[in-house]
């Protein structure tokens, strides 16, 4: 962390009330910037793209099943290539994002294999060119080629919306400086600003993290100091909205497009409706969902009306203990381990290997995620742990995306990326197990009920709080397409939804209409949201089937998580006897959440 008291990051991060954080090894990568290796794919890959045109530009129809699975493969091989490099610059720069040689780097890269690639820029757009008739026969031929046929089915979804290969080329070529360098500029921004705390300078992650403090005043000094820099810093915010809307706009109507979502849908191989279903269920469940929680926490809390820092507040019965990381190993690992010993196999190494970044540092990328590299190395997962119960899940939540990855890294570089819609399971059941051994370990009522108030919220957070930012998404792109807006328009928009989801019990205090600026969602991936809010409601009706005690449970979860992206998700999902097209599957999962409502409601009487 970066202060103007030379706060130090170590502090907070690898002191001894949290253990020895572990930090990333990228060895299994690159053993650094220059390293020969890193050289010779870069070589290898240009080379590589020249040859694959050469070989099969104008001439993907007259190929037979064997040459089409050779061309598969080697553009495969490609994608695997570019995609260790591109993780390697990746990793690093969210390490330290104001590391002005990291970014260097990352950029570098970008604008190289973008360059490098532009010769397979003809590949989709010829493949997708093949008639239906004859793709059939090559893969009636050919078992080997038919197993791709998951990642035909995907590329020819954008059929109807492919472009001239010149335009299709200018786009790609045009990409670093369009959306990525916007992406760019935002998370540049963000990882440099700092908050002013009680006269503490904070960055981003620690300031967010002031939201859960127990001491209230130490809340609204955090929500207030974020209010302030987001309100100085609303016009670049609004200017970057705005310009990726404008693009994403322009390039759907070429495309023809019918909605700013539907490119979204395409990739995640949902159907429109199922997302609407899933929307429209959790909207209409808001009064029993949200608005019932939070009118009960304000009595716990002993308030009125809650403010909006009180959100994500602590119970007052709460246990304040700080869990170090060797206990929170311990706990994931047990959670993991009582659902399968496989499960916890999987995952001990990511804690001994190096493929886990913990610390809170200065300049590193806000939140967590898990990264899954390429399918001949292995997931890498970051952490900004502080020792939170929160943090906890969150340890669990990203180990599962990992074990997840390594799982369906057996599918190969183009089978193994799973659709959205199923991306989040592995990772939601993760915290499932977690909270669940948590739960039964819990003997004592006043623990019990915040341990249960805290999953509650991380579910309302999950479910509620991402569909509502997939309308606040939805409604900015709409009036973008009537003409630019101003820093008021959205922030009008994002005070719309936020009174629709949290309900009547908030006040809203001046500048949090900016909160909305900080979302790296909105920037990064449009739309992307309702993913969090589809694997939780799919993985509560599945932990419910798990629940029961269904026999083979655990082997059929591994194969489908070893399917990655080869199924759909109806395929998927059949031998749980769960349908996510069915309209009313949404139901099961909200009726999880509001059950814990009413047994919380009910230790109050």
């Amino acid at each position: 962390m970066q202060d103007t008291r030379t706060f130090d990051a170590n502090d907070a991060a690898s002191g001894p009330d949290l253990g020895n954080l572990p930090e990333w090894d990228l060895s299994d990568l690159y053993t650094g910037e220059d390293a020969p290796e890193l050289q010779a794919d870069i070589e290898w890959l240009e080379a590589e793209c020249r040859a694959f045109a050469d070989d099969y530009e104008n001439k993907l129809s007259t190929l037979d099943a064997a040459g089409m699975l050779r061309a598969v493969q080697r553009y495969e091989a490609i994608e695997g290539k570019s995609g260790r490099v591109m993780s390697f610059a990746g990793l690093r720069y969210y390490q330290n994002t104001t590391d002005s040689a990291r970014a260097k780097f990352f950029s570098d890269m970008q604008a190289k294999l973008t360059d490098i690639s532009t010769p397979l820029v003809f590949y989709s757009l010829e493949f997708n060119r093949l008639e239906d008739d004859a793709l059939a026969t090559l893969l009636d031929a050919s078992t080997e080629l038919a197993r791709y046929k998951p990642v035909f089915d995907r590329l020819r979804a954008m059929k109807p919306h492919q472009l001239s290969d010149e335009l299709e080329k200018f786009l790609h070529d045009q990409s670093v400086v369009g959306a990525a360098a916007w992406n760019r500029l935002f998370d540049e921004t963000m990882a440099g600003l700092t908050f002013d705390v009680d006269g503490e300078s904070l960055p981003l992650e620690a300031t967010l993290n002031l939201l859960t403090d127990h001491d209230r005043d130490r809340r609204e000094a955090g929500a207030k100091a974020l209010a302030r820099v987001f309100t100085e810093r609303l016009p670049l915010f609004a200017r970057i909205t705005n310009t990726l809307a404008k693009e994403k706009s322009i390039e759907d109507h070429w495309r023809k497009l019918p909605t700013p979502q539907a490119g979204r849908h395409l990739a995640n191989h949902v159907e429109p409706e199922v997302v609407q279903a899933l929307r429209d269920a959790v909207v209409a469940a808001y009064p029993d969902l949200s608005h019932r929680y939070y009118a009960l926490k304000a009595k716990w809390l002993g308030l009125e009306k809650l403010e909006i820092w009180d959100r994500n507040a602590p119970l007052p019965t709460e246990d304040k203990k700080v869990v170090a990381w060797p206990e929170a190993k311990k706990i994931v690992l047990d959670a993991y381990g009582d659902f399968a010993p496989k499960m916890a196999e999987i995952a001990e190494p990511f804690f001994e290997k190096g493929w886990i970044d913990a610390p809170v540092k200065a300049g590193k990328a806000p939140g967590a995620f898990a990264h899954p590299t390429v399918t001949d190395v292995h997931p890498y997962v970051m952490l900004n742990y502080l020792g939170k119960q929160r943090d906890v899940m969150t340890l669990a939540h990203e180990l599962g995306h990992g074990v997840h990855q390594v799982l369906a890294a057996g599918q190969g570089e183009l089978l193994s990326s799973t659709p959205l819609t199923l991306a989040e399971t592995a990772s939601v059941f993760g915290e499932m197990l977690t909270f669940q051994k948590l739960l039964a370990a819990t003997t004592e009522p006043a623990q019990r009920k915040a341990l249960l108030a805290s999953k509650v919220e991380d579910m309302i957070n999950t479910v509620v709080r991402q569909i509502a930012f997939y309308d606040f998404e939805c409604r900015v792109h709409a009036a973008r397409a009537e003409g630019e807006l101003t820093p008021d328009q959205i922030n009008a928009i994002w005070m719309e939804i936020s009174h629709e989801s949290l309900g009547p019990v908030f006040n809203f205090m001046d500048g949090y209409e900016t909160f909305w600026t900080y979302i790296p969602h909105f920037i990064h991936s449009p739309f992307y949201v309702y993913a969090y809010a589809f694997g939780d409601g799919l993985v509560n009706a599945l932990y419910a089937v798990y629940a029961e005690g269904t026999p083979g449970f655990q082997d059929k979860y591994f194969e489908m998580l070893r399917a990655g992206g080869s199924k759909h998700h109806k395929e998927l999902l059949a031998p749980f006897g769960l349908d996510a097209s069915d309209p009313k599957f949404w139901d099961k999962g909200i009726a999880l959440i509001s059950s814990m409502i009413s047994e919380l409601e009910a230790m109050e009487a």
